[in-house]
């Protein structure tokens, strides 16, 4: 279903839902990726660990499909495409010590959209009076937030003198 032009709210979030849909897809492969590039054994336990949560997040949104009654489908997600390539380039240009380093700046930085993309998910839901979708969005906002928490927490203690 393509939605070249967005004329009311609905097509608005429905557009966005897609898009977050793609967002997470995109952010399961990159949690792969980082895992892969991090030395330290509990850094990719990290990863590993929010690539679960990450698949529980996709679960969720397809109850929110359902929910609002939309078809499930994906929709480009330009920015998680950027953000990926980022973090390959700067991957790939790193020392393996600072690999660690390098991995946990790019996910915190990919955590921060999605943070970002959930918060507006839920504003137009909120709207919407769709108080299920609701919840199962604020969840995702839960997880993805706690996730950037840790990654923060992490990322100081390793660069912490």
């Amino acid at each position: 279903m393509s939605q070249t032009t967005l004329e009311t709210p609905t097509d608005l979030l429905r557009f966005q839902l897609r898009t977050t849909m793609t967002m997470e897809e995109d952010s399961l492969a990159a949690l792969g990726e980082l895992a892969e590039a991090a030395p330290s054994k509990d850094i990719q336990k990290l990863f590993h660990h929010h690539a679960d949560e990450t698949r529980e997040q996709i679960e969720n949104l397809r109850k929110v499909f359902g929910l609002l009654e939309f078809p499930e489908s994906t929709a480009g997600s330009p920015a998680t495409k950027g953000i990926s390539k980022q973090a390959e380039s700067l991957i790939a240009r790193s020392a393996p010590e600072l690999r660690d380093q390098v991995a946990l700046s790019c996910a915190l930085g990919n955590e921060h959209y999605e943070i970002s993309v959930y918060q507006t998910l839920i504003t137009a839901t909120e709207s919407q009076g769709a108080v299920d979708a609701v919840a199962l969005l604020t969840d995702n906002l839960d997880q993805e937030t706690h996730t950037s928490e840790e990654l923060l927490s992490r990322l100081q203690q390793l660069v912490a003198p």
